[in-house]
């Protein structure tokens, strides 16, 4: 009979014909997948919450107040992964943080549909969480941070060389509001001004808030460390190598005469026990 089977009961089967009749073909498996869709949609809403919470989250930038490094619309994406391991926010870095306390008074938010909010949520569009903001950390504690004219500004008595502060400004601001300054960053806070420094609401204009315009290490969300969209302007955040010339850093300054210091404490004791010895 050729390629034809004999089933159970004796009757010729014909060819692709199971046991118990005819075998099911394309339109099973398409009802499978369409099955199995609902779950592969949770699976990677999931793993999104999951990243966003976690690793990376984008935001979105709404203000001028960084330009040029940063344009209105420009996505970043933000990493959040380092500061589970300890890190802190460190001079020059770009940082998304919460409003300390209420610095977004009186300015324009959005108001995102049902679906914007849910997606923003689980970290698929960047965030639509107005109540945050993002800065450059220009001292972190313990730093003396000081704009006297129109600049340069300086930390720990070092002048910085910001060629990222937007064309025609000036590194400080001459006005009576908070422009002109001298402030001591007290340990676990941060002092953060934007590059366009004529337009930038920061540390400086919210010194009678209560913690003085520094903004608590704890707030920060996370540095941003890519422009990822529009794809035009994909660029990397780097930190800025003013921040990195000799002298700026007392505590590393300070470091070394501690330990010193440490060990030359035990040595005159030594002496001095040695010195009684002798005398008795």
């Amino acid at each position: 009979m050729g390629n034809s089977a004999v089933g159970a009961d004796g009757n010729p089967r014909a060819e692709g014909e199971g046991p118990e009749g005819p075998r099911r073909s394309g339109p099973g498996r398409h009802r499978s997948f369409w099955r199995e869709l609902p779950i592969l949609v949770v699976v990677a809403l999931v793993l999104a919450l999951l990243i966003k919470t976690f690793l990376v989250q984008a935001f979105s930038i709404p203000s001028e107040s960084m330009q040029n490094a940063l344009q209105p619309g420009d996505r970043v994406l933000v990493d959040k992964l380092t500061p589970w391991f300890g890190a802190k926010p460190g001079r020059g870095e770009v940082v998304v943080f919460h409003d300390p306390d209420n610095w977004l008074t009186g300015q324009p938010t959005s108001h995102p549909n049902v679906v914007q909010k849910v997606l923003s949520f689980v970290g698929v569009m960047p965030s639509a969480n107005e109540q945050d903001l993002i800065k450059r950390v220009i001292g972190v504690g313990g730093d003396t941070v000081e704009c006297k004219g129109t600049g340069p500004l300086t930390v720990n008595g070092k002048p910085l060389n910001e060629p990222y502060v937007f064309p025609g400004n000036t590194p400080c601001s001459v006005d009576q509001r908070g422009g002109q300054f001298r402030v001591t960053v007290p340990q676990g806070k941060l002092w953060m001004m934007g590059d366009h420094r004529q337009d930038s609401e920061d540390s400086r204009y919210h010194q009678a808030d209560k913690n003085h315009g520094f903004v608590p290490v704890d707030e920060a969300v996370g540095r941003a460390f890519v422009v990822a969209w529009p794809l035009s302007r994909w660029a990397t955040l780097p930190v800025p190598g003013t921040f990195d010339q000799p002298g700026i850093d007392t505590r590393a300054a300070l470091a070394p005469g501690g330990l010193s210091l440490a060990g030359a404490v035990p040595v005159a004791l030594w002496r001095r026990r040695r010195a009684a010895a002798r005398v008795r």
